[in-house]
């Protein structure tokens, strides 16, 4: 009985020369089309609003592909495409690669539309949108060619090997992903934009920059502050421009002996006073408590956030000219003792040598 045998045909490699002349005007056809494409889409672009699709970019895109396809179909027709590799072929290793490569020049495209319609100053949830979006489309992109390139068998291998090479990768850099993950999360959370004048913990100061990794805020005294975006995200994070208006609060301490209400009145015309002062809400001023050496009056005064520290200024200069102005004290602190026996202090006279030299 004759063994079973499976034999494979072999590759026919057609180098004749009128191939190679098919071949060459296969690539010339395509070359002169992709150009025909190139200036009928840059010609299009002039004439549609539709301009963040139908642009240069995108000829150039198309030229691209006429090129390849050309180059591809030419090589099949020479019978190179045909020549196994392992489980494929050349042919299917060149479309997926085509297709991988214009894939990723699609999704770069993309990205950068969605960053530049978003205004001459992209905001940071704009920038994690579109980067989010660009390696989700490139990933998708990678094992689809991966299953055009006729390695789909192999896939799950892969896809273990990549897991374990991800747990491995996870563990020793576990603060990185932690980083993009939090900066991922604060996208749609959106506690603070660029401009933004916030506290986190101990840190205050204008958020300057915000990453995918890191937010970086400039402090008061000036100095650049970067912070990791897991502490970030969940530090408590005070944000003192989130809304339009912000409310002043001050304390100021009159004597015992002078009138409150009168004081209170004057601070209530000097609020009036200044424009920046919202009418709504109300600003108020009343008598809080009573402390040792004063009698505490709170003010509360709205303003708009952008001016807040300006309107706070102003309420402090103008109230404490408005009360030295009306003669009230505004005490320092001072204790007075009382002792329960009364006490006497001795005066000794100077030594006689003392007086004479005197």
């Amino acid at each position: 009985m004759a063994a079973n045998s499976t034999t494979t045909a072999p590759i026919q490699i057609d180098l004749s020369l009128l191939t190679i002349v098919e071949a060459a005007l296969i690539v010339f056809g395509m070359v002169v089309l992709g150009r025909v494409a190139r200036r009928l889409i840059i010609r299009k672009s002039k004439e549609t609003s539709m301009t963040w699709i139908i642009n240069e970019d995108t000829a150039d895109i198309v030229f691209r592909m006429f090129v390849l396809g050309g180059i591809i179909w030419a090589l099949y027709r020479l019978g190179i495409m045909s020549y196994g590799i392992g489980p494929t072929t050349v042919g299917n290793i060149a479309f997926a690669t085509g297709f991988f490569y214009f894939s990723y020049l699609i999704a770069k495209k993309s990205k950068d539309y969605m960053i530049m319609s978003s205004g001459k100053t992209a905001r940071p949830e704009t920038i994690v949108k579109a980067k989010v979006f660009y390696y989700v489309f490139i990933t998708i992109a990678f094992f689809m060619a991966l299953s055009f390139a006729g390695v789909s068998t192999q896939l799950s291998a892969l896809l273990a090997a990549a897991g374990i090479t991800g747990i491995v990768l996870g563990f020793s850099a576990q603060t990185v992903v932690s980083n993009f993950v939090s900066g991922v999360f604060m996208y749609f959370d959106k506690p603070l934009q660029i401009g933004d004048a916030v506290k986190v913990e101990d840190i205050s100061g204008v958020v300057e920059d915000i990453r995918i990794l890191s937010t970086r805020i400039r402090a008061w005294d000036g100095t650049l502050i970067r912070i990791p975006n897991e502490r970030l995200f969940n530090s408590n994070i005070v944000n003192f421009m989130r809304y339009p208006v912000r409310r002043v609060d001050l304390e100021v301490g009159i004597a015992y002996a002078a009138d409150a209400e009168r004081a209170v009145e004057i601070i209530k015309r000097v609020l009036d006073d200044i424009p920046l002062v919202l009418v709504e809400p109300e600003p108020l001023a009343y008598v809080d408590r009573l402390d040792d050496s004063a009698v505490v009056i709170a003010i509360r005064a709205w303003a708009p956030s952008e001016k807040w520290f300006d309107v706070r200024i102003r309420i402090i200069h103008d109230v404490k000219k408005a009360l030295d102005e009306a003669g009230i004290e505004i005490p320092f602190p001072q204790r007075v003792n009382w002792f329960a026996n009364e006490l006497r202090v001795k005066i000794e006279e100077p030594p006689e040598e003392e007086n004479e030299k005197g």
